[in-house]
């Protein structure tokens, strides 16, 4: 009974809980899973942050480094061997703790033990001072701690890697196999947001390719023209083929410069960012571009001028500048060439021949030592050539494209009038320009010297000749001078009162346009050095950039949306200064022709090509015109096919604006408003006289 009782009174208490449970129509929540439910939600992707600052095996280990090799001392030397270790190791990183393991008499072992603040220290003393040579009976040996585990559990028996397949790129310069040798060239707007590949052909450019935000700063295309290379803020992709697609991936936060070996074998990168954070090491790093496997990075010490690596013609060595040492380094290696800089104490700049293994540097004057131009050849090191320069404020070093001649731009000065810590001034400034014969005998230096301020200098590509602009407005001149062998350099032509300050040789040369840049207003000035003749004078009004296409038939003058903001965009002209497209875009950022590889044929062949010109000429010419016809007739039929859908179109709404009259008159009370004279009761005529000539005439 008592059961039933509590049954009882516990039955009212249930009626109630349904009645709240029927009241809210709602159940308990189930946070149970569904049956056969699959969780693809990784921690990493719910918990990253946390799992960022997890603790693991190897944290504390990964910053020590075992150094072998280290002299065997007493106590009484311990302290200058210390002084020697940390004076070496230091220079990667900060050393938080050190110990020198000793015997039963105090005598260090020959190894130690060293725990820097940050693992990538540790990795930047293990890459470089591992076999470093303190003296004739000691060499470093530099391990991480963490690799005496991985090398513990090296199998016994060696298994050959398995082969990777190979990937295909598909032809790179498919461009080059164009019967009528059309050039690429990319454009870039709205601030760089958007990129878009052209191909020059006649009579209007085809667009290929358009990508939005392809890009987030800028592009630029690779020497040789088998990439493209577009910047990301975590780093650098190469595209190609004729989809453009994606071909190689560098990984470089913050990248915002690169620089590509001279056959594309190569490519360096620059982050400035790490200066943010002086623990990141890789603020330079050089790159296998076939491979994209990183062959070494850098620090990049002290101001940095980009390029901060130069490379040789044929990317064997590379080099930089450092405080009096000049440092060649050599692939595939990408170590020191014969493990040492070469110590050149006043060394303020170099330049390599673009044919030869030869390096061209300066030396500024010190006290009664005066400067100094030597070429040395690499990997020799042998000096080929030197000469002494006296009153020298600057140089600037200019290599002729086919290495035949180095001309040495020499700003000189009469006079000393204040120096101070990082500045001198001068007075009676004059300039000699020294011409090096690099293919003669001993190497002969010419000298011409000019009294005037120079503004630019130019090697002709293809020949011997070269440009000069120099004077002060608005007697500015054009100077050109030919070089022989065997002869001083001879003045060919010289203009006067001339409005320029930039020079740009046809890359096949003959042809050079006189441009008169920024403040000057985008003059131009076409010249065919053959004869000296002025082809054209015109102008392209606040352009700011110039650049002829790689087969010289073509000029662009650009107007960049970094440098103005209004009627930006391009103009296409012939060699001989004939307008041929105006383009304005708004937001043009800039435009750069694709480079082309170097002709198979040799120079007999080429010269041979020349000859017969107007031989193949009329061909071309035939060409021309029916590609112009063409041009014409689809332009004629494009139109005709307009017209067409327009009259079907008209003659469709005229049906329906007929069949609709009924419901006008319904809606507008049977008022026909369709014409004009259909209403006269509601038309109000006004007449209006307008006073138009007077005329006197006197008559007599």
């Amino acid at each position: 009974m008592a059961k039933k009782k509590e049954s009882e009174k516990s039955s009212p208490n249930n009626e109630l809980n349904k009645q709240d449970k029927n009241e809210n129509n709602d159940e308990e929540p189930n946070f149970s899973d569904a049956e056969g439910f699959v969780d693809n939600i990784s921690d990493e992707e719910l918990l990253g942050d946390l799992l960022k600052q997890k603790p693991r095996e190897t944290d504390g280990v990964e910053s020590v480094i075992v150094v072998d090799g280290v002299p065997q001392v007493g106590p009484e030397r311990l302290e200058k061997l210390t002084t020697v270790i940390n004076k070496i190791f230091s220079k990667f990183g900060t050393i938080v703790n050190e110990y020198y393991p000793t015997n039963e008499n105090g005598q260090t072992k020959g190894y130690i033990f060293l725990e820097y603040s940050n693992p990538k220290h540790a990795q930047e003393a293990v890459k470089l001072a591992n076999n470093h040579k303190l003296d004739r009976q000691h060499t470093f040996l530099v391990n991480l701690f963490t690799d005496f585990k991985k090398y513990e559990e090296v199998p016994d028996e060696w298994e050959p890697p398995e082969p990777q397949p190979y990937v295909d790129q598909g032809n790179l310069h498919y461009y080059m196999l164009d019967q009528d040798a059309y050039d690429q060239y990319y454009i870039v707007t709205g601030g760089g947001s958007n990129v878009q590949i052209w191909q020059n052909t006649a009579p209007d450019p085809t667009k290929l390719e358009e990508r939005a935000r392809w890009s987030e700063t800028y592009v630029r295309w690779s020497p040789l023209g088998s990439y493209l290379a577009t910047f990301h803020k975590k780093g650098v992709a190469l595209w190609g083929g004729v989809k453009f697609s994606q071909k190689m991936r560098f990984s470089h936060v913050g990248v915002q410069f690169i620089d590509f070996s001279p056959c594309e074998k190569y490519m360096v990168t620059y982050s400035p960012h790490a200066d943010d954070h002086p623990s990141d090491m890789k603020r330079l790093i050089i790159w296998d571009i076939r491979t994209g496997i990183e062959k070494r990075h850098f620090s990049a010490d002290g101001p940095a001028v980009w390029p901060i690596f130069r490379w040789s013609q044929d990317d064997r060595f590379f080099a930089r500048i450092g405080s009096d040492v000049l440092s060649v380094y050599e692939t595939p290696s990408f170590g020191l060439l014969e493990k040492k800089s070469v110590k050149i104490p006043g060394i303020r700049d170099f330049s390599w021949s673009p044919t030869d293994n030869v390096l061209a540097y300066w030396v500024a004057e010190d006290k009664d030592v005066p400067a100094r131009v030597t070429l040395l050849e690499i990997p020799s090191r042998i000096e080929i050539r030197a000469k002494n320069l006296f009153n020298v404020a600057d140089c600037k070093m200019h290599w002729q494209k086919s290495g035949d001649y180095l001309c040495v731009n020499v700003n000189r000065y009469s006079k000393i009038i204040r120096k101070e810590k990082n500045e001198v001034k001068y007075s009676g400034m004059y300039y000699n320009f020294e011409i090096f014969h690099m293919r003669e005998k001993q190497i002969p230096v010419d000298s011409v010297e000019i009294k005037e301020v120079i503004h630019a200098f130019a090697w002709e590509p293809v020949g011997s000749k070269f440009a000069i602009i120099h004077g002060d407005g608005p007697n500015i001149s054009v100077s050109f001078y030919g070089v022989k062998t065997g002869q001083t350099p001879s003045l060919l032509k010289r203009f006067e009162k001339k409005t320029c300050n930039s020079l740009f040789w046809a890359p096949s040369g003959q042809f050079i346009v006189l441009a008169g840049l920024r403040n000057l207003g985008g003059t131009l000035e076409f010249v065919d050095t053959n004869d000296f003749s002025i082809m054209n004078s015109t102008e392209h009004f606040a352009c700011s950039d110039v650049e002829w296409d790689p087969t010289g038939r073509y000029v662009v003058t650009a107007v960049s949306f970094w440098k103005t903001k209004v009627d930006t965009g391009f103009w296409i002209w012939s060699f001989q200064g004939k307008i041929l497209k105006r383009l304005n875009i708004e937001t043009f950022c800039g435009l750069q022709w694709r480079p082309r590889l170097q002709s198979l044929l040799i120079p007999k062949q080429q010269q041979e090509i020349r000859k017969n010109l107007k031989k193949y000429s009329a061909q071309f010419e035939s060409k021309d015109r029916m590609r112009q016809s063409r041009a014409s007739k689809e332009l004629i039929e494009k139109r005709a096919k307009l017209m067409k859908e327009f009259q079907e179109y008209r003659a469709k709404r005229l049906e329906q604006w007929h069949e609709e009259k009924t419901c006008r008159l319904e809606l507008r009370n049977n008022i026909d408003t369709d014409e004009l004279d259909s209403d006269t009761k509601n038309v109000e005529e006004e007449v209006v006289e307008f006073f138009i000539k007077e005329e006197i005439t006197v008559i007599d």
